[in-house]
């Protein structure tokens, strides 16, 4: 049979137009291809990581109820300061473990007590420390053993007490309050030994009576009241307890961020003091994470009525606070606190 005119031509045509479609496509997909990988690696560029510190303590409770919804995917910071940001979140078991990494560079902020923040703060000449917020007042206290014979404060006179930590904030009141007694008190001697123990242990070796009196914080106390019978001697209401501080580098070269920071933590805040039920839920789920403690609802509820939680930072405080450095042998030389406070 002879061919129909122009058949082979047309066939040649369709083939050409689909190749050509064909390459078209390839190009468009190419191309998309390509702008996704730009896109992420842009995104990926302008991500900012901010490493966030706390203690699992409730008197860090900002920093554990943050900690906690981050966990879950629902970041109380992350949803606050944007979707270029990465909140990374590390733990200490007191102040002068969670300033070195400050000092370093590796850590931008922390929920920290007062003293570990002013010696690094005199400790840098004033240069890498900042206080940009207030987060827990109170919640501290002396204990002793129910039955112990340790009536007033002369009956200390050859005991020993536990802190958290050397340098922490509960050692330095311990310190410095020994020393108002009358008592000669040096780092590691003296009329009254002071032990720094980490909270966890301190449990066993108060029962054990490695030592006499604990002097801590919560939920720590409480603990120390509910399961090894211990007596309150002094709760130490005019202190304070948390700060949200910040290393110089970040809150001046991130001030938006920090802005945006302060501003969470006083949203959260105000929350935690407005849902105290939901707020002491997450806290329990999140410290039972971190310590593998578990502390019973009632427990904790207790522990929150010593706390108040609070952005004020009172200058009357921050005077003391430095009086009490000072007097337990950890501040010396130069105290000036006029660049400690900065609102970004």
């Amino acid at each position: 049979m002879t061919p129909r005119r122009g058949t082979v031509s047309t066939t040649h045509d369709n083939i050409h137009q689909v190749k050509e479609k064909f390459m078209k496509t390839k190009l468009v997909l190419f191309v998309t291809a390509a702008i996704c990988v730009f896109a992420q690696l842009v995104a990926a560029q302008d991500k900012v990581v901010i490493r966030f510190g706390h203690f699992p303590n409730i008197t860090h409770a900002q920093g554990v109820i943050a900690h906690a919804l981050s966990r879950k995917g629902k970041g109380w910071f992350e949803e606050r300061l944007g979707p270029t940001v990465e909140i990374q979140w590390f733990t200490y078991n007191a102040g002068p473990s969670a300033m070195e990494p400050m000092l370093a560079g590796t850590l931008d902020l922390t929920y920290v007590g007062q003293s570990p923040a002013l010696n690094a703060h005199f400790k840098s000449n004033g240069e890498e420390i900042r206080v940009i917020a207030g987060a827990a007042n109170a919640g501290a206290a002396l204990v002793v053993k129910s039955d112990s014979p340790i009536k007033t404060a002369a009956d200390f006179r050859g005991k020993k007490i536990a802190t958290p930590q050397f340098g922490n904030t509960q050692d330095v009141s311990c310190r410095a309050w020994l020393k108002a007694q009358g008592f000669k008190i040096t780092q590691t001697v003296g009329d009254v030994i002071v032990v720094p123990t980490a909270n966890p242990d301190q449990l066993p070796l108060f029962q054990n009576g490695g030592v006499d009196a604990v002097w801590t914080v919560e939920p720590w106390v409480t603990r120390l009241e509910r399961e090894a019978k211990a007596r309150v001697f002094l709760e130490d209401k005019d202190v304070i307890t948390t700060w949200l501080v910040s290393t110089a580098k970040f809150v001046g070269s991130q001030r938006d961020l920090a802005k945006k920071v302060v501003a969470a933590n006083a949203e959260l805040t105000d929350w935690i003091q407005k849902n105290p039920d939901e707020a002491q839920k997450l806290l329990i789920d999140e410290l039972r994470a971190e310590t593998r403690t578990t502390f019973a609802p009632d427990a904790v509820a207790q522990a929150w009525k010593r706390i108040k939680f609070t952005t004020a930072v009172p200058a009357e405080l921050i005077t003391k606070a430095v009086q009490d450095g000072k007097d337990a042998g950890f501040l010396k030389g130069n105290t000036d606190t006029s660049k400690l406070i900065e609102t970004p």
